[in-house]
C-alpha cells in the first residue's frame, strides 16, 4: 500500500467502492440502500450537507443484465412498421401536392414510430366484451402514422387516407388531428392543444379509480397511456398535475414523452438537457422514471466505460451537440464527441465513421423500449414515465433529419423519396416513386397476418370509440315540483341548484350516477352539506380526523366519496369534468358531471379545456356560481364575470343559460337530463348562478317552451293606457328590469313588459339558423319559420331595451331580428369592490338606468315629450356627465 503512487485520496475512495461492491454481492441492493440512507442521515447529523440532485446518470435506467427477452419477431415487426412510415409520409405529402399549404406532419411519427408500434404489438390492449380496454392519448401531430397502421389493418380504406386533411371532399377524408367530433368512432381523445392530452390522461387515470372504488364498475387492470413530447412539457398543463398522479398514486398511468430534442423553431434545451430536467421534475414529484437514451449499439462501449469517462461525456454533452451530431458525419462526431478525452477517442478507434453515425437513440431501440414498457406496467405504487430520446425526421435524411426546419417539412423531391424508400426496404419501382403511392401488403401476406395477429390476441383496434352506454332515463318529476312554484323567501339561485343536487343525488334512477365536482369552493357555494351525505372521494379513504369531526357537517372524506374535490385547479376540475362527461363512450358507463366553479375563473381560465370538452363530445353540467359583474359584492375586478357567456358562444354544442328564478334553473336541469341521458344529444351545458337572495317567482303557466328556447313573457304591462315599452333581461337582472317597470309606471305612465331572457345564445342561434335557412332556400322556396325572438316581439309595442349582467354585446347581438331597435345594456369594463347597488348604478343596469334609457327611446320615437326627461332625471338620479364605466 507504501509503494502505491496514487494520492491517499483515490486510495481511500477505491476502499469505499471496493467495500459497496462487497456488500452488493454479499447482502444485495435492498441493504445498501439502507446503509446508504443511514449514512446519508449520519453526515446530516455532522452538518455534512450533501450537494442535491434528483438526477441519474445520462443512461438508461435498465441495464442490459435486467433487459427481458423481447417476445416478437423483430425483422416482421420492422417491416411493418417500415410499411407504417411510408404511408405516413405519402399521405402528407399527396395531400400537399393535391393542395398546396394543406399542411400535416411528418416528421413527429417518424420520430416515434418504434415508441407506438411496441406499445401496438405488445402492450395495447383493445376493450373486449370482459375488458375495457386500454385508453392511449396518442400524440396529436403523429396522427398520419395512427391512420397508416389503420390502413394496413383494414380500417381505413385508399380513398380515406388519399383525402388526409380534405374532409370536405366529394369523398370525405380524414381530419388532420385526433378529434372525435368529427371521427366519432375512431379517435377517443383530443390530444393536439399541447399541455391538455398530459392534464386529461391524468384526471383520468383518476377517474377509472373514482369508478372503480365507487362499484361503478369492477377493477380490470386497465392502463392509460400519454404520448407526448419534449417541446410539449413547456405548457404548465403538461406538468401541472403530475404531482396528483403521484399523490393518487396512480399506478394505472403511464407517460411516454418523446425527447427528439427539437421544438417546431429550434432546440428543446440547446444549452441543457431536456431529458434531464425532466427527469427531476417527475421524481422530485414522486413518479417512477426510466430513461431510454442509448440504443444497444451502445452497449459495448458503455460495458466497457469502468472509468466513467463515457457516462461524464454523456453527462456534460448538451443537447444542442447531441442534435448537431444527427445531421453531421461519422468524422465529426468522432472528432467532437469522442475526441473531447483521448481514452474515449482510442475506444471507438475499431469503429468506421459510418458506425459512430448510425450509433441508435434508445427511442428508436424496440428491444429498449419494450424493457422500458414492461417495467412501467409491472411497477405498482406510483405512475411511471418513460422518457425516450429520439431523431426528430428519423428516416428524412437530408430532406429533414434531425433539421430544425423538419417540424415543416411537408414535401419530399423524387431524391429524398428514392432515399426513404431505400432505408426502409418500400417494395415500389423507380417507375412509380415520383406519384407516392400508397403501399399494402396482400390480405395474405406475413405482415398482414402478423400485425393482425397480434391485434386480435390484445383485444382488438386502437384507436376505436364506441358509444353503447344504456340510456339513464331521467329524473323523477317530484326533483323538481318544488322548484317551480315560487316563494317569498329570499334565495339565491345558487342555493337553489345546491338543494336541487341534493336531490338529485337521492334520486333512485340517476343518483349514483352524479359526479358532483368543485374546485375548493364547495362552502363559498354553500355545498358543504353535501360532505355528510355523498362524502368527498379519497382512494385511501380519511387517515386523519378532521378538525370539524364534532361538527354536522364536517369534512368527511371516503373511499366511496361522491364528490370529486379537486382543490384549487379549475383546470383538474375541467379535466375531470371531461373523464366523467365522455365515460359513456369510453368506460360504457353514462356519468353526470356537475362542475361548480368561480364562473369568473371557468372559463376564462379553462376555455381551451371547454373547446375539447365539445370536441371529446362529453355530456354533463357546468355551473358558473357567484356569476354576474354586479351580483357579486365586494370581490372586485379579478372575481367580477361579465364575460363567460360571451366566451360560451364560441363552442357549437354548448347551451348556455343565465336563468333568474328557481322555476327557471330547475326546467333547464330537468330538459338537459333528457337530450343528455335520454336522447343522447351530444351537448354539455353551461348555466350561471348567482349568489344574491331575492324572493323566487313561479313559473307562469305555458311557459316551459319559453325558458328552454330562450325567453319568455314574465310580467304583463298594468292598465290600458300609456306608451308601452319591453323590457328583456337575464338572471339578475331580472329584478332590476321588474322595479324599473314599477318605476316606468309611477313616475312616467309607461306601461313595461317585461321578458326574462334565459339564454341570449339559444335566442342568437336560433335566429342565425332561421336567416341561414331563408337565404339558402331564395329562389327555391319560401321559409316561413321566424326567429324565436322576433315571434315573441312582433306583436308588442314600443321599444326594446335589453339588459344582463355581461357585456352589451350579448343583448346586443339580436338586433337583426328585433321587430324594433334594440337598445343594449351591460356590464363592460373591469369590475369594482363594492355593493350590488353601487356596482349596478355604476355599470347602468339599474332599475333607475332601464328605466331612464326606455324613457329616452320613447321620447326618441315621439311616443313621449322630451320635457318629461328633466323631471324623470330628478328622480332617478342620471348624472348626464358620468363618464363611461368602460374607459374607468
Amino acid at each position: 500500500m507504501d509503494d502505491d503512487p496514487r494520492p491517499r485520496e483515490d486510495l481511500e475512495k477505491q476502499d469505499w467502492l471496493e467495500a459497496l461492491d462487497e456488500l452488493i454481492d454479499t447482502s444485495g441492493p435492498e441493504r445498501v440502500k439502507d446503509i446508504l440512507h443511514d449514512l446519508q442521515v449520519r453526515a446530516h447529523q455532522r452538518e455534512v450537507r450533501l450537494p442535491y440532485s434528483a438526477n441519474t446518470p445520462y443512461i438508461n435506467t435498465i441495464p442490459v443484465s435486467r433487459q427481458p427477452r423481447y417476445p416478437g419477431d423483430r425483422e416482421m415487426e420492422r417491416r411493418i412498421k417500415s410499411l407504417i412510415r411510408w404511408n405516413a409520409m405519402a399521405m402528407v405529402v399527396r395531400a400537399n401536392r393535391e393542395e398546396d399549404g394543406i399542411g400535416g406532419h411528418i416528421s413527429t411519427y417518424q420520430s416515434m414510430a418504434t415508441l407506438y408500434e411496441v406499445g401496438f404489438n405488445h402492450f395495447f390492449r383493445g376493450r373486449t366484451e370482459t375488458f375495457p380496454g386500454d385508453l392511449v392519448y396518442f400524440q396529436g401531430h403523429a396522427s398520419p402514422g395512427n391512420y397508416a397502421r389503420a390502413f394496413l389493418e383494414g380500417r381505413l380504406s385508399v380513398d380515406d387516407i388519399d383525402n388526409f386533411r380534405h374532409e370536405l371532399h366529394e369523398k370525405p377524408g380524414l381530419s388532420s388531428y385526433p378529434h372525435p367530433w368529427l371521427m366519432p368512432d375512431f379517435w377517443q381523445f383530443p390530444t393536439v392543444s399541447m399541455g391538455l392530452g398530459p392534464i386529461t390522461a391524468i384526471y383520468q387515470a383518476r377517474f377509472i379509480r373514482y369508478l372503480e372504488d365507487r362499484g361503478m364498475r369492477k377493477p380490470a387492470g386497465q392502463r392509460v397511456w400519454a404520448f407526448l413530447g419534449d417541446g410539449e412539457c413547456d405548457e404548465p398543463e403538461t406538468l401541472g398535475a403530475i404531482a396528483l398522479a403521484a399523490r393518487e398514486k396512480l399506478d394505472n398511468l403511464t407517460f411516454v414523452i418523446n425527447c427528439n430534442l427539437q421544438r417546431l423553431d429550434g432546440p428543446v434545451r440547446g444549452n441543457g438537457k431536456i431529458i434531464q430536467e425532466l427527469e427531476a421534475d417527475f421524481r422530485g414529484a414522486g413518479w417512477n422514471v426510466i430513461k431510454v437514451i442509448w440504443g444497444a449499439d451502445w452497449d459495448p462501449l458503455l460495458e466497457r466505460d469502468e472509468d466513467g469517462v463515457l457516462v461524464r461525456r454523456m453527462n456534460e454533452t448538451v443537447d444542442g451537440r447531441f442534435q448537431k451530431y444527427t445531421v453531421e458525419d461519422g468524422a465529426y462526431i468522432r472528432e467532437d464527441f469522442f475526441g473531447a478525452d483521448p481514452r474515449l477517442e482510442k475506444r471507438v478507434e475499431h469503429l468506421s465513421d459510418d458506425q459512430l453515425r448510425r450509433l441508435r437513440r434508445g427511442g428508436h431501440d424496440p428491444e429498449k423500449v419494450y424493457a422500458a414498457y414492461r417495467a412501467a406496467t409491472g411497477h405498482a405504487g406510483a405512475p411511471t414515465v418513460i422518457i425516450a430520446k429520439t431523431v426528430k425526421g428519423y428516416g428524412l435524411g437530408r430532406a429533414g433529419e434531425g433539421q430544425n426546419i423538419t417540424h415543416a417539412q411537408k414535401k419530399l423531391n423524387e431524391e429524398a423519396l428514392r432515399e426513404f424508400r431505400d432505408r426502409f426496404g418500400i417494395p415500389i419501382s423507380d417507375d412509380q416513386l415520383s406519384t407516392v403511392p400508397f403501399y399494402r401488403p396482400p390480405e395474405d401476406s406475413p405482415e398482414l397476418r402478423y400485425l393482425m395477429e397480434r391485434r386480435n390476441e390484445l383485444g382488438g383496434f386502437l384507436p376505436q370509440r364506441t358509444e353503447d352506454a344504456p340510456p339513464l332515463g331521467g329524473a323523477d318529476d317530484s326533483v323538481f315540483e318544488e322548484f317551480l312554484g315560487g316563494t317569498d323567501r329570499p334565495a339565491s339561485t345558487t342555493m337553489v341548484y345546491v338543494r336541487l343536487l341534493g336531490k338529485l343525488l337521492r334520486d333512485k334512477n340517476i343518483g349514483r350516477h352524479l359526479v358532483p365536482i368543485v374546485p375548493d369552493e364547495a362552502r363559498t357555494f354553500g355545498m358543504e352539506a353535501l360532505f355528510r351525505q355523498c362524502g368527498i372521494y379519497s382512494h385511501p379513504g380519511q387517515l386523519y380526523e378532521p378538525v370539524d369531526k364534532e361538527n354536522l357537517l364536517y369534512y368527511k372524506e371516503v373511499k366511496d366519496g361522491q364528490i370529486l374535490e379537486e382543490g384549487i385547479t379549475e383546470a383538474g376540475g375541467m379535466s375531470s369534468f371531461i373523464a366523467a362527461g365522455s365515460a359513456y363512450a369510453t368506460h360504457g358507463i353514462n356519468m353526470i358531471p356537475f362542475f361548480a366553479f368561480y364562473s369568473m375563473f371557468g372559463f376564462q381560465r379553462v376555455g381551451d379545456l371547454a373547446w375539447l370538452a365539445g370536441d371529446s363530445r362529453c355530456k354533463g353540467f357546468l355551473l358558473g356560481a357567484t356569476a354576474g359583474r354586479t351580483s357579486l359584492p365586494g370581490e372586485g375586478l379579478q372575481h367580477q364575470d361579465g364575460q363567460s357567456h360571451v366566451y360560451a358562444l364560441s363552442i357549437p354544442n354548448l347551451p348556455a343559460f343565465d336563468p333568474a328564478y328557481a322555476c327557471e334553473l330547475a326546467v333547464i336541469i330537468r330538459d338537459g337530463l333528457r337530450r343528455m341521458y335520454v336522447e343522447n344529444e351530444p351537448v354539455f351545458y353551461y348555466i350561471t348562478l348567482g349568489n344574491e337572495n331575492y324572493p323566487q317567482a313561479a313559473l307562469p303557466e305555458g311557459a316551459q317552451e319559453g325558458v328552454l328556447k330562450g325567453m319568455y313573457m314574465l310580467q304583463e304591462p298594468e292598465g290600458d293606457d300609456g306608451p308601452e315599452v319591453q323590457l328583456l333581461a337575464s338572471g339578475a337582472i331580472v329584478n332590476e328590469a321588474r322595479r324599473a317597470a314599477d318605476e316606468l309606471r309611477e313616475h312616467a305612465g309607461v306601461r313595461a313588459t317585461v321578458w326574462s331572457v334565459t339564454s341570449w345564445k339559444a335566442l342568437l342561434m336560433d335566429a342565425q339558423d332561421c336567416e341561414r335557412q331563408q337565404s339558402r332556400k331564395a329562389g327555391v322556396e319560401a321559409s316561413k319559420r321566424k326567429p324565436y325572438v322576433t315571434q315573441c316581439l312582433e306583436e308588442t309595442a314600443g321599444p326594446i331595451i335589453g339588459a344582463s349582467d355581461y357585456l352589451k354585446t350579448l343583448p346586443a347581438s339580436l338586433g337583426p331580428w328585433t321587430p324594433r331597435k334594440i337598445v343594449p345594456l351591460g356590464t363592460d369594463g373591469f369590475g369594482r369592490s363594492d355593493g350590488r347597488e353601487a356596482l349596478r348604478e355604476f355599470f347602468e343596469v339599474d332599475a333607475a338606468a332601464i328605466a331612464w334609457t326606455a324613457a329616452t327611446e320613447l321620447v326618441r320615437a315621439g311616443t313621449m315629450k322630451a320635457g318629461r326627461l328633466q323631471d324623470l332625471r330628478k328622480q332617478w338620479n342620471v348624472d348626464g356627465d358620468k363618464p363611461n364605466p368602460v374607459n374607468e
